[in-house]
């Protein structure tokens, strides 16, 4: 006696329609809460090399603050005189009191003096988890 297997009409017409939705929403969630790091990276810095370099991941409410070979400090992109850049960190610690970090890109022909200036405004505001940034490169050997 042969058996019969009969095939249900339902499973042959799946609608594929909710799973793209989803799909689409998950792609938009995405995009929407994605961080774009490049933008705070617009302007054009050589840094200088290290050894131990490692590189650079994002932290939760991180302030870049560039400064470019003549010396000149830029916060987000915009030119910043120290005062206001003061003005500007204590405003971000006051938001972010626990854990506010900055990151430090300094062009490697500048002076040490602005960046110095840029880490004691950082210590004076309250900033003590900031790093200066550098990249990987030969070692140098005396």
């Amino acid at each position: 006696m042969a058996v019969q297997i009969k095939r249900s009409s339902v499973a042959g017409t799946l609608s594929l329609t909710p799973l793209i939705d989803v799909v689409f929403l998950l792609l938009i969630f995405f995009l929407v809460t994605s961080e774009f790091e490049e933008e705070e990276r617009r302007l054009d810095i050589v840094l200088p090399t290290a050894t131990s370099a490692v590189p650079m991941v994002g932290r939760p409410r991180e302030i870049v603050i560039d400064v470019d070979a003549e010396g000149q400090v830029y916060l987000r992109g915009q030119p910043t005189e120290l005062d206001d850049l003061e003005r500007l960190l204590k405003a971000n610690v006051a938001q972010n009191p626990t854990n506010q970090t900055a990151v430090i890109r300094a062009d490697r022909q500048t002076s040490f003096q602005p960046v110095v200036s840029v880490m004691d405004i950082c210590n004076r505001t309250g900033i003590s988890d900031y790093s200066v940034t550098t990249q990987e490169g030969p070692q140098n050997e005396p």
